[in-house]
Formats: structure tokens, C-alpha cells, sequence
């Protein structure tokens, strides 16, 4: 295995370790974890081509681009909406 040295600020450094020790394990073993949750883009387009080719199989359904972009939209303003619910929760009042 080879290491590589990634340079962030240390506030990004500082909040990995704890979340790491949060999690009982390492900063390497996160950042492993990290990396094999985060898809790459080619794995994006194969997961929605899967998708789209089921839903079209199982239940007759052809996604149209619109449909998929508007999708998209949607769950960018559901995921915004959550973080800032979060923000919300965690800000000192």
C-alpha cells in the first residue's frame, strides 16, 4: 500500500481526527472509508443507466432527461434543506 500526503487547512484536519475518534478508528481507515463511499462520476452514469433500465423492466417507465434533471433539482433542494435543518439543531441558541 502507498501513502499519499493530502494538504487541507486545520480546521479540516482537526474536525477528521474527531470524527475519526468519534468512530474509534483511524484517520487512514476513514479516509478509506470515505473513498469507497464517494462514487466517480462513470460510476454516477452506470448506477442511473441501471436505474433507468429498471424502471423501465419492472415497471414500463422510460426516464426522460427532463425527468432525471428534475429529479436532480429536487434532491439537491431536499439535501440543502436538511443541512440547514441540521445548522439549525446544532447552532447555539
Amino acid at each position: 500500500m502507498s501513502d499519499v500526503m493530502i494538504r487541507v487547512p486545520a480546521e479540516v484536519r482537526d474536525q477528521l481526527a474527531a470524527v475519526a475518534e468519534a468512530r474509534g478508528t483511524s484517520l487512514r481507515a476513514l479516509m478509506q472509508d470515505i473513498a469507497a463511499q464517494t462514487m466517480t462520476p462513470d460510476q454516477i452514469r452506470e448506477r442511473a443507466e441501471r436505474t433507468r433500465d429498471l424502471l423501465a423492466e419492472r415497471f414500463g417507465h422510460d426516464v426522460s432527461d427532463e425527468e432525471s434533471a428534475e429529479m436532480r433539482r429536487r434532491m439537491r433542494e431536499a439535501s440543502a434543506a436538511r443541512r440547514a435543518a441540521l445548522a439549525e439543531a446544532e447552532s447555539p441558541r
